[in-house]
């Protein structure tokens, strides 16, 4: 009996050891219970979904009776049990058809994406699909198509109707176990089935001149804009961290990030988004500052998070919605938020409310590398920096010693704490990791995005040319390929 009460007595000591930080570990239980709906081989049935919804409600009933002691263990079951309902609520919302066979014939649809495949090729991805002797009831959604030959007839742009012939076949699972789950990704995008083709693709209507697709209009305007205005893969970095299009990035080029551990430069994700809302956030701080009387009476940090939170939300939509810019954007709006409710922006509880928030909209995003790695290095760098504030480290250091002393250490903690997923998902680890990253980080907070702010600014005046160069500069300092570096050659 005694050995029974003190198996008992174990999780309750655990708990009261965590007092105060409780919150903490809301994320990482709804996770847990999303991560064991993903990691199920069939589909569970829609009886014990709803077996498992009756007993979350019965749980949460019970809350209202449990002693205070207990109740922490109640409401981390229950958060497992409605991550897994909302992983399974999540995979109903998004069902969409799939094909089932290999399809040779024609195809039509709107174009709604343009990047390019693991072949170098550009690659479409359509809506209002139409495809040959196929009810409506059993046509995918989107297809994605990938171009190759002679492809001179029509310049693709988004809302253009297209058609052609094409191979199609339904998205692949994963070629190892435990490996990358294209099919997993590909239904929660709503792509039902992936292909190509080799025959000339033709323009079966005008634009689409539906409001919906304008922002990726203006992503494909302001991505062409770019690289007709910056020579090469320079224009084509600009275009791809500007607005998410890809498609002039080469395989060269990709690789040589890769390699050097900067792939993350070329996705939209919380490094430009934090530079962005940053830039935004400090520079209408300033000027606001610079109006007489105002620091007196106007709530100038408030303000300056609002216009930040607003320049993120239009990046956001600049970026076509990708999904490492949500992430980002949710991360960043959690801690603006916080400065306008007058609470602390950057800490771990600020990382667990925007994990939490992302989990429940998204809990497909959960398995996914950037997803992980997003956290793992966000949590680490608040925990580091938060104990060096504590412990007063760099007070008595000079300024430019404490900037270069924070590059480093923030680029160190973040490849460490990404480096075990980076290896689990990607089977490689960059070995010159740490030195690119902080020689090109510098360079993407105070060179390329204050440039790429001003450029935005000045465009409807047609004046962006000298900030477009000074991005230019930039990116030609990367050292990263002889196409993308001018000044040096990639290792």
């Amino acid at each position: 009996m005694r050995a029974l009460t003190r198996l008992v007595q174990i999780p309750l000591d655990i708990v009261d050891g965590q007092h105060g930080r409780l919150f903490l570990w809301l994320p990482v239980c709804f996770g847990t219970g999303a991560g064991l709906f993903f990691a199920q081989s069939l589909e569970p049935s829609r009886v014990l979904l709803l077996t498992l919804a009756v007993l979350s409600l019965l749980t949460a009933l019970l809350l209202i009776k449990t002693p205070p002691r207990v109740a922490p263990l109640l409401v981390a079951a229950l958060a497992v049990t409605l991550g897994f309902l909302s992983a399974g609520l999540r995979t109903q919302l998004v069902a969409e058809p799939v094909l089932t066979f290999r399809y040779y014939g024609p195809v039509e649809g709107r174009v709604i994406k343009i990047d390019r495949s693991a072949s170098d090729a550009l690659r479409l991805t359509l809506d209002q699909v139409t495809l040959r002797d196929f009810a409506s009831s059993r046509t995918p959604a989107r297809v994605r198509i990938s171009l190759h030959g002679s492809q001179d007839f029509v310049t693709p742009e988004p809302g253009l109707r297209l058609a052609m012939t094409a191979h199609l076949s339904p998205p692949p699972g994963p070629t190892e176990p435990g490996g990358f789950d294209f099919q997993r990704m590909a239904w929660f995008d709503r792509l039902g089935a992936v292909g190509y083709t080799r025959t000339p693709v033709l323009r079966a209507a005008e634009v689409d001149p539906s409001p919906l697709l304008w922002v990726h209009r203006l992503r494909q305007t302001l991505s062409t804009s770019l690289q007709n205005q910056l020579p090469g893969e320079i224009g084509a970095f600009a275009a791809a961290i500007l607005t998410g299009d890809r498609s002039g990035i080469s395989q060269e080029t990709a690789e040589h990030l890769r390699g050097a551990n900067l792939s993350h430069l070329l996705a939209i994700s919380g490094l430009h988004m934090g530079l962005l809302t940053g830039a935004v956030f400090f520079a209408l701080r300033l000027m606001l500052a610079m109006i007489p009387g105002a620091a007196l009476k106007w709530p100038l940090k408030k303000l300056a998070a609002g216009g930040a939170l607003a320049a993120g939300a239009f990046y956001l939509a600049l970026s076509g919605f990708n999904v490492a810019t949500e992430r980002a954007f949710v991360m960043v709006s959690v801690m603006l938020v916080a400065v306008l409710l007058d609470r602390q922006a950057i800490s771990l509880r600020a990382v667990a409310i925007a994990a939490l928030i992302l989990l429940v909209l998204q809990p497909e995003v959960l398995p996914e590398p950037g997803f992980q790695m997003s956290f793992a290095a966000t949590t680490a760098l608040v925990a580091v920096f938060s104990l060096v504030r504590r412990m007063n480290l760099m007070v008595r250091w000079p300024n430019w010693l404490r900037a270069v002393a924070t590059v480093i250490l923030s680029s160190a903690v973040a490849g460490i704490a990404t480096a075990p997923v980076a290896a689990a998902h990607f089977n490689r680890i960059a070995d010159f990791g740490l030195i690119a990253n902080v020689a090109a980080v510098p360079i993407m907070g105070a060179l390329v995005m204050p440039a790429a702010i001003v450029a935005v600014l000045l465009t409807p005046f047609g004046l962006q040319g000298f900030a477009l160069f000074v991005m230019g500069l930039g990116f030609a300092g990367f050292s990263l390929s002889p196409k993308l570096c001018p000044l040096g050659r990639a290792p």
